[in-house]
């Protein structure tokens, strides 16, 4: 069983600039995005047609909610962090033997 993959809000806006606003056929920007061509049609179509109520569920967040993202997306960064520095601790100990 195959779960859905869900994009955020920015994704999809950058995906259509893609589109609309840097001049990449559909085709292009979805190979480059990997993702399928069709989904980006209905994403363009939803953003276009819709009146400020395009990609709903994306709406506003409540104040837990978005401390929660908040601190994910610190963690995340703090983790890519700590890995960059454990990897350049490991290539300078080579380099000084």
């Amino acid at each position: 069983m195959t779960s859905r993959k869900k994009y955020s809000k920015e994704f999809k806006l950058d995906a259509i600039s893609l589109v609309l606003e840097q001049g990449y056929s559909r085709a292009e920007a979805a190979r480059s995005l990997e993702i399928n061509a069709n989904m980006l049609g209905r994403w363009i179509k939803e953003h276009t047609e819709g009146d400020g109520k395009a990609f709903r569920g994306n709406g506003k967040l409540t104040a837990e909610q978005a401390e929660i993202r908040k601190l994910r997306e610190e963690n995340r960064r703090l983790k890519m962090e700590k890995d960059i520095l454990k990897k350049a601790t490991v290539f300078f100990a080579k380099e000084t033997r």
